[in-house]
């Protein structure tokens, strides 16, 4: 008697198991789907990305800020170097990071960098009451010169000819001018790096001429308005 209670007991134990698991599992599984609804990416894991609106269609292609080029960190680690445009795919906001390592003293201080734009993004949204990543975004489409000029002719006689600007170039020449402005602004200054790029990209943002890279623009197509 004592036998098959045990087996008994055991096969009870056994089917408790059985039916035990697949609720487990179902349990686990709707965690799981609650928690990936929950956690979309977001920079810092506070400015979301969805919402972005790119509000230049030539340079959509150009500013990486949706879907895959979502990231938690401005700070891929990726081979953005290896092949022309290549670096088209990196995360706009981890270009703006890597355009504040310069001046030798800064090179290859991406850590530095990186806190210097999560400061940054603060104060924007203290500042704007937007999402700091639009705000970064516009003042990329603002401040990126839509025509140049360049040296034609050779031995002695040179002449400037006015070309327009590839929608590439404009956005590498937007953050070089951001970057190159707020490291001005915050040169022998009280003021934090944070602080000034926050205002520089601001201000380019809704385009006010306080801005370094909008006066720098402005002047750039005032330039080759005159080679035309």
């Amino acid at each position: 008697g004592t036998v098959t209670c045990d087996l008994s007991y055991e096969q009870l134990i056994m089917s408790d198991v059985e039916v035990e698991e697949p609720v487990i599992a179902s349990e686990e599984e709707e965690e799981f789907v609650a928690v990936g609804g929950a956690t979309e990416v977001k920079l810092f894991g506070k400015w979301a990305f969805d919402d972005i609106e790119i509000r230049d269609i030539s340079l959509v292609d150009y500013i990486a800020c949706k879907g895959d080029h979502a990231t938690y960190l401005p700070h891929t680690a990726g081979r953005y170097q290896k092949k022309r445009f290549r670096k088209a795919s990196c995360p706009i906001v981890e270009r703006l990071a890597c355009t504040l390592m310069r001046k030798g003293r800064n090179s290859g201080k991406k850590l530095m960098a990186v806190r210097i734009v999560q400061h940054t993004l603060e104060i924007i949204h203290l500042l704007t009451d937007q999402n700091p990543v639009q705000v970064v975004v516009d003042a990329i489409i603002n401040s990126g010169p839509r025509e140049d000029s360049t040296r034609v002719g050779g031995a002695g006689v040179v002449r400037r000819q006015a070309v327009d600007m590839s929608p590439f170039r404009r956005v590498n020449y937007a953050l070089y001018l951001l970057a190159t402005g707020a490291r001005e602004a915050s040169f022998r200054n009280l003021k934090t790096m944070a602080e000034c790029l926050a205002e520089e990209l601001v201000n380019a943002a809704r385009g006010s001429s306080n801005s370094y890279a909008i006066k720098k623009k402005d002047e750039i197509e005032r330039v080759s308005k005159s080679n035309r």
